[in-house]
Formats: C-alpha cells, structure tokens, sequence
C-alpha cells in the first residue's frame, strides 16, 4: 500500500497526545532478544504500537510491539521495542512506516539493532558488529511508488547510510569499555527461513559479514528522511552451513538474552557520545 503524508502525520499527532511536548532526539530500533533496553528508559510513557492509527502488529518472538518515550544517559528517545518485517506479510513501506514518523516526532538520529548470522568465518557468535554499510539488492525499495518530498528526495543518495560520525562515537565507546566490536557489512534476506548454505556462501563473495532479516528497510527509509544512522548487530550465530547444526530462534533469542549487558552498555555509552 502507499501511505499519504496525511496518515504520517496522523500517527505523529496520536502519539503527540501521549507524550505531550516531550520531544524524542534519537530513536532506537531494538532487535530479537534486545528488547531489554527499552526497559530502561527513566520516566517512561510507553505506547502500543496498536494504539497508533497506521501501525502494524509486530509479531516475532522477543518483540513487545510498543514505543518507549523518555531518557536515556540524559537524552531524550524514542525506543521501539520490537520491529515489523516484511515475512509478516508486511511491504517494505510498511515494514519502515515508523521510521518517518519518528522523524516527525522530532528524532535526528536513529540507532538500529538486530541478532543476525555470522557470515565471516573469522568471528565468533555472540560478538558485536558495528554495521559500515549494507547490502539490499533482491528485493524492492520501501522508497517505492510517490516520493513525499516533505521527507526526501526523489533519488537519495545511499553512499552513507551509515553514517561515519556515529560509527566514531561506537568506536570509541567500545575502547572505553574494553568490548571488542567488529565492523563489517549487513546482508538483508526476506525471510522467514534460515538462509542455505549457498545462499550464505554467496553473501560472502559479495562481501557480507553477517545476514539477517530486518534493519536494511528501515535505514534506506531513514537516509530519505535526513537522519543520522548507527548500526550494531548482534552475531546470535554463525550462519547456516559453517557449523553441522540446525538453526532455530530459540539460539538467537538466548544469544540476545546473553548478551544483554554488553550490548545496553555500548548502546548507552554511544548516546552519551552522540
């Protein structure tokens, strides 16, 4: 479906009459089994994505389905705990509907998270990645159909999703914490199957580091409309034919559980640097 500017800005108003005049400097974007940190947001009001005109249902496991408005190291966000994705039978403009009226909330920023397969045969599962680009190229844009200039361009540019000066701060908060954090490129798949072996093979030779089923969407949507992008992604698991084993959520989910307290701390100490 295409969204007019009107339904935007009708979500915006909705969830303006539930937080007031507060007004959100950052969003985040919290992944399988990430949700955590969404719980820590002091003087919270939080809002179920059910209770905004236009949301959709967020419906994998370890996905609350609601927004997080209050402070975090002093900043104002906006925390998403939960995601849609597009193997819930959602397009991708709605899968990245969020993101735009986040930024009419006011959010500058956005930080997004995921739990994803490790491609590179050289890390280790339960590592962290800082996202430096992304790799989309099998499936349609979220930018497709009628522009809305009122965010963007027809033809952004996507030379810097990620963008650098964010990638500095968790660089260097990772150093200030002792964290290893790798740094690599993002494959995005469909979904809602595991990818083959061959598949993850071919990611590799494209140069992909890790594969995963969310983020891609939502940072070309954010790109569009002028935000800064960080990315980090947890390595839940070494993708599909590096290990004789099966895959399951049940892995990612406790991967994420397990790395609770590394990834909150990078996240935090990041927005203290942005």
């Amino acid at each position: 479906m295409t969204y007019t500017m009107q339904q935007y800005q009708d979500s915006a108003q909705a969830v303006r009459a539930r937080i007031g005049d507060f007004v959100p400097e950052a969003a985040l974007i919290l992944g399988s089994g990430l949700g955590s940190l969404g719980d820590q947001v002091e003087g919270a009001v939080a809002v179920d994505y059910g209770d905004i005109p236009h949301f959709r249902a967020s419906t994998a496991p370890g996905h609350r389905g609601r927004l997080v408005f209050g402070t975090l190291e002093g900043r104002p966000v906006a925390v998403m705990q939960g995601r849609m994705h597009h193997y819930e039978g959602y397009s991708y403009e709605e899968v990245s509907y969020a993101v735009r009226v986040l930024r009419l909330l006011g959010c500058g920023a956005l930080v997004v998270t995921n739990a994803a397969g490790c491609v590179n045969t050289a890390w280790q599962a339960g590592e962290l990645m800082l996202i430096t680009d992304q790799i989309k190229l099998f499936s349609e844009s979220p930018l497709r159909g009628e522009n809305l200039p009122q965010f963007g361009p027809r033809f952004p540019d996507a030379s810097h999703l990620y963008t650098p000066r964010l990638q500095d701060v968790a660089r260097r908060a990772a150093a200030q914490l002792g964290l290893t954090l790798r740094e690599g490129v993002y494959f995005y798949c469909y979904g809602p199957q595991y990818e083959t072996p061959a598949e993850v093979r071919a990611a590799r030779i494209l140069g992909a580091d890790a594969v995963g089923m969310s983020t891609a969407p939502e940072v070309i949507v954010a790109g569009h409309c002028g935000m800064e992008v960080l990315g980090v992604t947890l390595l839940s698991n070494m993708a599909a034919g590096i290990l004789n084993q099966p895959l399951s959520e049940q892995e990612v989910l406790q991967a994420g559980q397990a790395a609770q307290e590394k990834f909150s701390a990078l996240i935090r100490a990041c927005l203290r640097g942005m």
